[in-house]
């Protein structure tokens, strides 16, 4: 009959051994490719579904671009208008300023010739003090409007 020795059970106990880890080893594979499949797939389908929205996101910026170069010229528009506004104003105040200055001092000449004439009853000493006032009132204007501004 068949004679069993001790190497013999030995050499068989590995060889199940071995068949047993082979085919663990190949279970691990299948359940390794099964994985990288839905990993291939999940990657397939993210990259579907965010392309387009990167591609969306791009004119989204573009257009934003757009617009902002759109604000950026009404802004130098308006930058531009109130600057010219500026120069009509004081263009304008400039004009008005120098008839009211001299208003203001000949009536403040008059004031104040009258004044010294009854005082002093002398048309010379009434006219030097009149002149001598319209100046004085048309400094003090200059000055008042010079720290208006």
């Amino acid at each position: 009959m068949l004679a069993f020795g001790s190497g013999d059970v030995a050499y068989l106990a590995l060889s199940v051994f071995l068949v047993l880890v082979a085919l663990g080893i190949a279970w691990v594979c299948w359940k390794l490719g099964e994985t990288l499949g839905r990993l291939s797939a999940f990657i397939r389908g993210t990259q579907a579904e965010v392309l387009p929205v990167v591609s969306k996101v791009g004119t989204t910026v573009d257009h934003v671009n757009a617009q902002m170069e759109k604000v950026d010229r009404m802004t130098d528009s308006a930058v531009d208008a109130v600057q010219n506004m500026d120069i009509a104003v004081r263009t304008v105040s400039s004009a008005i300023t120098s008839p009211v200055r001299k208003v203001s001092g000949l009536t403040a000449g008059i004031s104040y010739g009258f004044a010294d004439f009854k005082v002093n009853r002398s048309w010379a000493s009434a006219k030097a003090a009149a002149r001598a006032a319209a100046r004085e009132r048309e400094k003090e204007l200059t000055e008042e409007l010079r720290e208006a501004e």
